[in-house]
């Protein structure tokens, strides 16, 4: 019997500006983040994920009151978080 291929592990990426945001947070809530996002190298299209309305390929979810923007590249096997904040004020200039 043979076993399927486990999954790759996809790369994380962080943009600068998205760890700024991250910094800023209470240490209670960059925890949570911050798991979120290591959870998108083994599996970033997880159950509660949302395509954002109106845009080809940016993804979210959430943590708490705070949201999580990302791209999914499955040809370089990457993930590109470009967005953290609060739900208010996170899709503003996007």
């Amino acid at each position: 019997m043979t076993h399927p291929a486990p999954h790759p592990r996809f790369k994380v990426e962080i943009k600068p500006s998205a760890l700024k945001s991250l910094s800023k947070l209470p240490a209670k809530h960059r925890m949570q983040i911050r798991e979120a996002i290591d959870g998108l190298a083994v599996n970033p299209r997880p159950p509660g994920l949302k395509k954002m309305v109106g845009e080809i390929t940016l993804h979210r979810i959430y943590s708490g009151v705070y949201r999580i923007v990302y791209d999914i590249f499955d040809a370089t096997v990457s993930v590109h978080v470009v967005r953290i904040g609060h739900r208010k004020d996170v899709y503003r200039n996007l």
